[in-house]
């Protein structure tokens, strides 16, 4: 009889042994899960979201400037903003006034029925933009014999739909049109030549880009 009980005693610790299929010592499989999982947490709070990527790539721009070359007008422009080209999103707006009558172009013709007329010399207060452009075509002057030019908007060069204000439009604009602003020279065969208003011009103008 105690040959049995000891016999029965030592398969039931065998029977246990063989069971345990990890140490005490070593972690187990959820210690492992957790590990991996709260890894996996660090990892994504870590990652740059789309929306921040994109906000790293937003360019600031500040200029004022003149702008003349068409036979009549002449236009002054200052103020500034940022953009994001690859989300086509943009904020600017800033002063703006003719110089001169302007009697050609988009700055000829008022879009405003309580406020027509073409823009004229001392008339003018401010400016916004209604719309990020990807690039547009333009010329300084106007002349037949001059080489058209191409902007593209990019880190040290917008291109932007404007809507341009005169005293007493309040948000109704009395014209619209494109403006390009550039931290360096945007023509070739006029150096120096750094902005331009649409059927105006171009000119020299103190332009910053950072991003």
């Amino acid at each position: 009889m105690m040959k049995k009980v000891g016999l029965i005693l030592i398969g039931t610790l065998f029977a246990v042994g063989c069971g345990q299929t990890s140490s005490p010592s070593t972690p187990s499989s959820m210690d492992t899960v957790d590990s991996v999982s709260s890894s996996s947490k660090k990892s994504v709070s870590t990652t740059t979201s789309p929306v921040q990527a994109l906000g790293q790539l937003r360019v600031g721009f500040g200029f004022n400037g003149t702008v003349k070359g068409f036979p009549t007008g002449e236009v002054f422009l200052s103020g500034g903003g940022s953009f994001d080209r690859l989300a086509n999103l943009v904020a600017s707006a800033g002063g703006f006034r003719c110089l001169q009558d302007v009697l050609q172009g988009p700055l000829s013709t008022s879009i405003n029925p309580n406020d027509p007329g073409a823009c004229r010399a001392g008339e003018g207060v401010r400016w916004d933009t209604a719309e990020l452009l990807s690039s547009t075509t333009f010329k300084c002057t106007g002349a037949a014999g001059e080489t058209l030019k191409t902007a593209v908007t990019g880190d040290k060069t917008v291109v932007l739909q404007a809507d341009f204000y005169r005293a007493g439009d309040g948000n109704d604009e009395s014209f619209t049109g494109k403006i390009i602003v550039s931290e360096g020279d945007i023509a070739a065969d006029f150096p120096g030549a750094n902005l331009w208003v649409e059927k105006v011009g171009c000119g020299a103008a103190t332009v910053n880009f950072n991003r």
